[in-house]
C-alpha cells in the first residue's frame, strides 16, 4: 500500500465549505498513510464544464454533424484533446483511488464536476463497447463518492420525502464509475451538515478520518458481472442466472432489481 496513488476530485467554490474540511482530512490522513496524494481542485482551475468541440485541437471528422464521443475518441488516439483534459487523464491514469468530494446539488453532481466526467472520460480512454463494466477499463483501480447533502439522512429513506438515497446513487456509481469498470467503495455520506451542530460536524468529520486509514483495504460495492447478461439478446439477463436468482427475496441490484423489492442498502454498503 506503501505505493498507492489517490486523486480526489474536489468541486466546491469555498475554501471555508464542509466539503473543504473532508477534502482536507483526506489528503492529510491518506499522506501519512504513505499515499501519494492529489487534487484536482476544478473551481481553482476554472475547469470548463461543457463539452465541446473546443477540447479538440485542430480538425474534426465531421463539423456539420459533429458528435463528441467519436470526434474525442479520435482526437484522443491522435494526442489532440485539449491540455485540460489529457492533464486530468494522466491524473487519473497514475491514481489507484479517486475520490470525487463534492455537494451533492439536485440529486447528483455540481456542473463542473458533471463536465469533468463528461470531458475527461473519453470514449477510448475510459471506456468502449468491449470495455466497460466488471470488463471496464480501470477494473484495477478504485473510485468513491464522498459528499455533502442539504437535506437530513431520514429524508433520503426508504419512506423520506427524497426517496431511498441507493436509488440516487445508481445512475452516478453504477452509470459512471461502474460504467467505466472502477471498483466502487461506499460512499461517504455527510448529512445536512449546514445545519448540524459544531460537535456533530466535528464528529462526521472524526469518522471520515478513521476510515480514510483502512479505505485502501475495503470491498467494493456489489454489481452484477458482464458474464451473466448475453450481449446476443441485447445485454438481458442470461436464463441460468434469472433461474439462479428466481426465489430470492430482493433483486440483485437497485437498478437490477428483477421486479422483486430493491436490496438493501445495495449502493450504500459493501457486501450487503
Amino acid at each position: 500500500l506503501a505505493a498507492s496513488k489517490v486523486l480526489i476530485v474536489y468541486a466546491h467554490q469555498s475554501p471555508s465549505s464542509f466539503s473543504a474540511a473532508a477534502k482536507d482530512a483526506a489528503v492529510e490522513v491518506l499522506k501519512s498513510e504513505n499515499c501519494t496524494v492529489e487534487v484536482s481542485d476544478l473551481y481553482a482551475m476554472n475547469f470548463k464544464a461543457t463539452a465541446t468541440a473546443e477540447d479538440i485541437t485542430g480538425e474534426v471528422k465531421n463539423a456539420d454533424h459533429f458528435c463528441y464521443a467519436e470526434e474525442t475518441k479520435l482526437a484522443w488516439e491522435d494526442g489532440r484533446l485539449c491540455a485540460d483534459i489529457t492533464e486530468e487523464q494522466r491524473k487519473l491514469n497514475e491514481a489507484d483511488l479517486i475520490i470525487f468530494q463534492f455537494p451533492m446539488y439536485w440529486f447528483s453532481v455540481p456542473a463542473i464536476l458533471k463536465g469533468w466526467f463528461d470531458r475527461v472520460l473519453t470514449l477510448g480512454f475510459a471506456y468502449t463497447q468491449d470495455k466497460r463494466y466488471s470488463q471496464g477499463i480501470f477494473e484495477n483501480k478504485k473510485a468513491m463518492l464522498s459528499f455533502t447533502t442539504g437535506s437530513q439522512e431520514t429524508m433520503f429513506s426508504p419512506n423520506g420525502i427524497n426517496g431511498d438515497m441507493n436509488v440516487t446513487l445508481w445512475p452516478l456509481q453504477n452509470g459512471i464509475l461502474h460504467y467505466c469498470g472502477f471498483q466502487v467503495l461506499a460512499p461517504q455520506i455527510f448529512w445536512d451538515p449546514v445545519l448540524a451542530p459544531l460537535e456533530r460536524r466535528n464528529s462526521m468529520l472524526e469518522a471520515w478520518r478513521t476510515r480514510l486509514q483502512g479505505l485502501l483495504k475495503e470491498q467494493p460495492l456489489s454489481f452484477t458481472p458482464m458474464c451473466c447478461f448475453d450481449s446476443e439478446k441485447g445485454f438481458q439477463l442470461r436464463p441460468e442466472a434469472l433461474e439462479k436468482h428466481a426465489n430470492g427475496e430482493f433483486g440483485l441490484t437497485v437498478g437490477i432489481h428483477l421486479g422483486k423489492p430493491l436490496p438493501p442498502n445495495n449502493q450504500m454498503k459493501a457486501g450487503v
